[in-house]
């Protein structure tokens, strides 16, 4: 019996392969391959570091295993969310965005401080970066408000309890302080917005106003300035503010067309700050070369356009939204990344998705591409069918199959006979006429 079954199983399985759409296909190969190559990256960025701290006496993989560990972890949460769960993921929404904002507020009180910052809950081996769930929250509740009240986001005065929510998330997260992760937030968001068919004047009066908030908030932090400055005059403090972009460059300009080969780079031994989280492209620039720089953009774009032929080709709105926005906060944190490495824009602290180390960022944006695999799939989240009734809005219940027929006989005019057929005088008849 199994022997036949094993068979059958396996051409049942072919079919349903052979039924994804493409562009399934290629946002999966995609993503896979960010992460086996982020897994080499890391290792390479990290080992030599490890080594070298202690006199050897660092497990030299100690990175590696814990991206290793997590990326399976969240393979896991990929397949399941692909296949199943779009539904339940959409009806947890409130209490995922609470839970984020929530988690934003106790890290502010209790989060682990790292060179200045506290975007951490936990320590060691587990720990949290609230940030990076928020980041998905604020997309699933855009996808879920605006396409169940797709006006909205025709005007101001619609999307203003929705942009007080981002608003009081981006503001937790400044406070941290991440300014970076605060811009991603509002370029996905924006994106989010303007596929659900907002005004592009509203956008640019947001914009403007989040561009004086920005600038409002890098004048009053004396970090923040000096970062500003070193991006627009690096040389003028190379071994201060401009340090970090400086050895950036360094790296790039070491690895010339097709690098130094894997594991000879020399910036990331001490030279380049974060060389395994966020300066990773600088790691990948030095040993990989221009070509490898440009592969690393080719899988982006590959996962960008993947992404937006998913959201063209979505059964629902809410598909169509939820894709938009999650492709788009993949494809802002690689630019922001990659332009930040390149010195085309001020260092922010971005990591870059899928190959820098960071177990929370790991997860969410496997998290998030699971749920765009399964709108690829034909997956759908519809809201409950209401109807309008007066005095309120109650679900629309089904008709039984017997009222169904009692409403086709009255449209076709007989009693229960509905073949076009004149009847026959009966007592009914005669009862209608003499009465």
């Amino acid at each position: 019996m199994s022997a036949i079954a094993l068979p059958w199983r396996r051409k049942k399985a072919k079919k349903r392969a052979a039924n994804l759409p493409a562009e399934y296909n290629l946002l999966l190969t995609a993503t896979l391959c960010l992460l086996a190559f982020g897994a080499v990256m890391v290792f390479s960025a990290s080992s030599t570091t490890r080594v070298l701290s202690d006199g050897g006496l660092s497990d030299s993989a100690f990175y590696l295993k814990r991206t290793l560990l997590f990326g399976a972890v969240g393979l896991l949460i990929l397949h399941v969310t692909a296949r199943s769960g779009l539904q339940l993921v959409r009806r947890l929404t409130p209490a995922f965005l609470g839970l984020s904002l929530f988690l934003l507020l106790v890290v502010l009180v209790a989060g682990t401080t790292v060179n200045g910052s506290s975007r951490w809950i936990g320590s060691g081996f587990l720990q949290i970066q609230p940030s990076e769930l928020a980041k998905v929250a604020l997309i699933l509740y855009a996808a879920d408000l605006l396409a169940r009240k797709p006006k909205r986001a025709r005007s101001l005065e619609g999307l203003a309890p929705f942009l007080l929510v981002v608003g009081a998330a981006t503001l937790l997260i400044v406070a941290e302080p991440d300014l970076g992760t605060a811009m991603v937030v509002c370029f996905a968001v924006a994106a989010t917005l303007l596929a659900a068919g907002a005004r592009v004047r509203d956008l640019a009066l947001l914009a403007l106003g989040l561009a004086f908030f920005g600038l409002l908030m890098t004048v009053i932090e004396p970090y923040r300035m000096a970062r500003l400055t070193g991006f627009l005059n690096p040389g003028a403090d190379a071994g201060g503010a401009g340090f970090q972009a400086a050895q950036a460059k360094i790296a790039l300009g070491s690895g010339g067309l097709f690098g130094v080969g894997i594991g000879n780079g020399v910036q990331k031994a001490f030279y380049l700050p974060e060389a395994h989280t966020d300066m990773i492209s600088a790691v990948i620039g030095e040993e990989l070369g221009l070509v490898g720089v440009l592969g690393v953009v080719g899988l982006f774009s590959l996962f960008g356009y993947a992404g937006l032929q998913i959201a063209k080709k979505a059964k629902d709105n809410y598909g169509k939204l939820l894709v938009a926005g999650l492709t788009s906060l993949v494809l802002v944190q690689a630019t922001i990344n990659l332009f930040a490495v390149m010195g085309l824009a001020p260092l922010t602290g971005v990591p870059l998705p899928f190959v820098s180390y960071g177990n929370s960022s790991l997860m969410a944006t496997l998290f998030a591409a699971g749920l765009i695999l399964n709108v690829a799939r034909g997956g759908t989240a519809r809201a409950g069918k209401l109807r309008v009734v007066e005095g309120g809005r109650r679900p629309a219940k089904k008709r039984s199959r017997a009222s169904s027929a009692r409403t086709r006989s009255r449209k076709s005019g007989g009693g229960g006979r509905g073949n076009g057929r004149p009847r026959r005088a009966g007592h009914g008849g005669r009862r209608r006429a003499s009465g």
